[in-house]
């Protein structure tokens, strides 16, 4: 019966994730027009940051009590569930056209990126010397970004008059929107640490589903409703900004809040959903390279490999003799599956520009 308050409190932490998340950028955006700060820049920084205010706050608060398993765990997830789900699920409204500056820069900067903080964690912790590299890096990356943003000037998020509010609407809002993050990130964390004991599995195994989708529902909301809307720059370009922010900003600033000891990583999560999180990343860039575009069968294809990882998780915790069956099959029959299909819509690609 202890599952069930803290299935409740999952629920209502991420209903006020998402409330605060929501207020956080409309008074953050609100502030930073009043102060004069270019729309551009806010674009860049303020929207960018709002949906993965819940990321942030969940795994700030689980480093500070502790949980470094959830507030690692909880990144690695939402990177794997962003690009396998929300691009997925984005690319079953609409087809999505990828812009060339995110095949040239972003997206292999991601996979830079990914690749880097699996090296630093492989030993098992993440220092507080890691932490501050990654914020190092969020800084280049913010100031390369405002630089040639220029460029872009259409990427880098919607900004209208409708994001103005006087002062203190915009005070109340900010304020708000801050307590209800942090609140519903106690809440959360309460209730997925609860409800990992009552199940009798890993903190990690938690952090990197349930905890993992919830605090990307920013994400999913927002490249869906982008996509429906025909933006589907910024329904792509949500997702690998929310990817980069997540590894940069909320691990580096969770290695250095560890202090001394350093970030525990589980080794398990070393050896597999790193992996897995690189993989996923580096999944995409045949795609991109070739014709440009996330087909809706492509996005069916992302959305069922993140269900076959949701079986591995759940096997893994549960039926354990059948994980090296499923594995084997997995290897052997999907991915081949996969890797025939993303040649052929290559080839067919190519055949269809020729002609």
């Amino acid at each position: 019966m202890t599952l069930v308050p803290s299935a409740i409190e999952i629920v209502v932490g991420i209903l006020l994730l998402f409330g605060g998340g929501e207020l956080f950028v409309g008074g953050s955006t609100a502030v930073a027009l009043l102060l004069g700060i270019p729309q551009i820049v806010i674009g860049l920084t303020v929207v960018s940051l709002g949906t993965s205010a819940p990321e942030l706050f969940v795994s700030l608060i689980s480093t500070i009590q502790g949980g470094d398993a959830i507030a690692v765990s909880n990144v690695v997830g939402s990177n794997i569930f962003n690009v396998l789900v929300v691009l997925g699920l984005s690319a079953l409204v609409v087809p999505l056209r990828v812009q060339s500056r995110l095949v040239r820069r972003d997206v292999p900067l991601l996979l830079g990126v990914s690749m880097a903080v699996w090296g630093m964690a492989s030993g098992g912790r993440l220092t507080w010397q890691a932490g501050l590299a990654l914020l190092v890096g969020t800084a280049i990356n913010l100031i390369w970004e405002m630089r040639t943003a220029g460029e872009n000037p259409d990427e880098a998020g919607d900004i209208d008059d409708s994001d103005r509010a006087t002062p203190p609407v915009a005070a109340a809002k900010l304020a708000g929107g801050l307590v209800l993050l942090v609140v519903g990130s106690q809440v959360l964390v309460k209730g997925a640490t609860a409800a990992a004991v009552s199940l009798g599995v890993s903190q990690t195994v938690i952090g990197l589903t349930i905890v993992a989708a919830g605090t990307s529902m920013p994400e999913l909301v927002t490249s869906l409703v982008a996509a429906y809307r025909g933006k589907v720059d910024l329904a792509i370009g949500n997702v690998v900004g929310s990817n980069l922010l997540n590894q940069l900003l909320i691990l580096g600033l969770c290695g250095l809040a560890s202090g001394g000891q350093g970030l525990a990583v589980d080794p398990v999560m070393v050896n597999r959903d790193f992996p897995i999180m690189v993989l996923t990343t580096l999944a995409c860039l045949p795609i991109f390279w070739t014709h440009g575009v996330i087909s809706r069968l492509e996005g069916g294809i992302l959305v069922g490999l993140y269900g076959l990882y949701l079986v591995e998780q759940v096997l893994t915790n549960t039926v354990t003799s059948a994980v090296d069956e499923f594995r084997i099959v997995a290897l052997v029959v999907v991915v081949p599956v996969v890797l025939v299909f993303l040649v052929w819509q290559s080839l067919r690609w190519r055949q269809d520009r020729h002609a």
